[in-house]
């Protein structure tokens, strides 16, 4: 690295680890940080990487999925998922997030009880590496908690270094009433230590304790983590619930200033490694607390589209796309060098918090009304006045998608359809959780045998018999892979879906979601028109300015569009990518 260049790293550095940690001699804490994410041998690059938009383009789209989602009792669960994703998914998808495939005590990998191990039930690290070299890999770093029965909380009890220190204490006489948080358990769980009786803080649950940043040892492991994962093939770090990081009491502990300084930190680490790392912030929090994530161009590379799901399952279960198109009317387009992580499901349930000051109650109440006559559920959130909310719907999206608030119908396949096509056509990277792209059913069995609403969306497929369902063309699993691997295809191929693309959301009937959208150099535009009712819809030329004397073409149907007909008719749930390059 040049002197100047190599100044301009040192001297932005240090100030970020002075507004970190303005007690601590900056000098040796950069040669600390630098050593931990640069080992022996290696070194940064000499210049950063500018904020651009050539980190990703239109063929980019992820598939979410645990490691043991697909089982078979014979192989290992990592090699079945590397056979499902090269067999099923190839040219669908470019990119995979295996959730947490750590060693773990509960949440299904999000209490983490070894960082340096793949769980020996998934596999080992050469079969991570394996899927890194055919897909683009994502990995979790949950780095705002530990499992209270993994080596480094032992530790910290029986008082040894530097664990002893690893863990954020507070008192039950602290103001903590202000604390925001998704769980209804005690914050605060008394421990025994080597050091007498101690309170450590529990921001999701007493068996998932939070670490304290204010130690800068704390930073510099996962730093080597980080490293770790990216040695192994990652190329997308995803920060678990990392808006709760730091804490204070006496105030909301969300959000904090140091928060935003340490993802700064790791985004400019990642800027100057010589290895391409995007860094995703998971923050299920309403609009302009998330939009934070994005900084100045210098943190997160990428943010999670919370309000998509409650707000398109609104849609589709209505028949009214007029809450979907006022958000995101009012949705800036990200920033250069950033980008959007689209989607409806995850892991996790449908968020109810994106959708406040969004939907109104009674259109939430509508929602949470229908989801338990489809047999889904409901998980609460505490308030601080001592009260509860809704924090999300636990259901497959499929499922979800099985009525509207007059019912059921014969819509259900094309309505979930529908869902998925308009993650496809927004600015941002497409993204779709395993059980999504399989139509797979609500498992009720799991969350009576398990204890946990969220169980319901973590169905495990046992592999031969799911392959059978994919071979047959005449079940739920067959059509909607097809259906959606068939549009991911042509989306890939679509200068206009590149994540940055020009997005302009376009005001039609309440019926139909339509988004205008212009590729980079200009030379492309879609306009993606999706039906969210179970009624015919039709659409005027006029509405949406196409322009005369182009040839225009809907990119699902292959039918060209007849100008002289002034309308273009949707059918119950028909999505339309009208394009002027076919």
């Amino acid at each position: 690295m040049q002197t100047s260049q190599a100044n301009s790293f040192s001297r932005r550095l240090t100030s970020l680890i002075r507004s970190i940690y303005p007690d601590v001699d900056s000098d040796i804490l950069l040669s600390m940080i630098v050593e931990a994410f640069w080992p022996a041998g290696t070194k940064p690059r000499k210049r950063g990487r500018l904020p651009s938009n050539n980190l990703w383009t239109e063929k980019d789209a992820l598939l979410i999925t645990y490691g043991n989602s697909i089982l078979d009792g014979t192989h290992k669960p990592l090699d079945l998922m590397h056979d499902f994703l090269l067999r099923r998914m190839k040219g669908v998808v470019n990119g995979v997030h295996i959730l947490p495939f750590f060693p773990y005590t509960s949440d299904d990998g999000f209490a983490v009880s070894d960082f340096r191990t793949v769980n020996p039930q998934l596999g080992d690290w050469p079969d991570i590496t394996r899927i890194s070299e055919d897909f683009h890999l994502m990995s979790d770093l949950v780095l705002n908690h530990v499992s209270s029965q993994g080596t480094w909380f032992n530790s910290y009890l029986q008082g040894q270094a530097p664990y002893d220190k690893f863990f954020f204490e507070a008192s039950p006489e602290d103001n903590l009433g202000d604390v925001v948080r998704p769980r209804t358990t005690p914050l605060l769980q008394k421990v025994e230590t080597a050091n007498g009786p101690r309170h450590v803080w529990c921001t999701f649950s007493h068996d998932q304790i939070d670490l304290d940043f204010r130690n800068p040892e704390v930073l510099l492991e996962f730093l080597r983590i980080i490293r770790l994962h990216v040695d192994n093939g990652v190329q997308i770090i995803r920060l678990d619930a990392v808006a709760f990081l730091w804490k204070e009491p006496g105030t909301s502990s969300i959000h904090l200033p140091q928060t935003h300084a340490i993802v700064q930190l790791m985004r400019m680490l990642c800027d100057y490694a010589a290895e391409t790392i995007i860094l995703l912030t998971e923050t299920n929090v309403p609009k302009a607390e998330n939009l934070s994530y994005f900084g100045k161009r210098n943190e997160a590379h990428a943010i999670y589209n919370f309000p998509l799901p409650p707000l398109i399952l609104h849609s589709v279960m209505s028949g009214s796309a007029q809450y979907l198109r006022r958000w995101q009317s009012g949705m800036p387009p990200a920033q250069l060098g950033c980008a959007y992580l689209n989607f409806t499901a995850s892991h996790d349930g449908i968020g109810m918090r994106p959708a406040e000051g969004i939907l109104p109650a009674g259109e939430q109440a509508k929602m949470i009304e229908t989801i338990k006559d489809i047999g889904g559920l409901v998980s609460m959130r505490a308030l601080p006045d001592g009260g509860e909310a809704p924090y999300e719907i636990n259901t497959t999206f499929y499922e979800a998608t099985g009525q509207t608030f007059d019912g059921k119908d014969e819509y259900h396949f094309d309505r979930f359809v529908c869902s998925q096509s308009i993650v496809m056509s927004l600015e941002g990277i497409p993204a779709f959780y395993i059980h999504s792209m399989l139509a797979t059913p609500n498992d009720h069995e799991q969350v009576e045998h398990r204890g946990m609403n969220r169980a319901i969306n973590r169905h495990r497929w046992d592999y031969p018999t799911l392959n059978g369902l994919l071979d047959n063309p005449a079940t739920p699993q067959s059509r909607v892979l097809n259906a959606l691997s068939d549009r991911l295809r042509i989306r890939s191929k679509q200068a206009a879906f590149h994540p940055n693309a020009t997005q302009f959301t376009l005001s039609l009937d309440d019926r139909v979601f339509g988004v205008w959208r212009q590729s980079l150099d200009r030379n492309q535009s879609i306009f993606a028109l999706h039906n969210v009712s179970d009624q015919p819809v039709d659409v005027s030329h006029k509405s949406m300015n196409l322009i005369d004397d182009e040839s225009w073409v809907d990119l699902l149907s292959g039918d060209h569009i007849d100008m002289a007909q002034e309308k273009i008719t949707l059918a119950p749930y028909q999505c339309r990518w009208i394009s002027n390059r076919g």
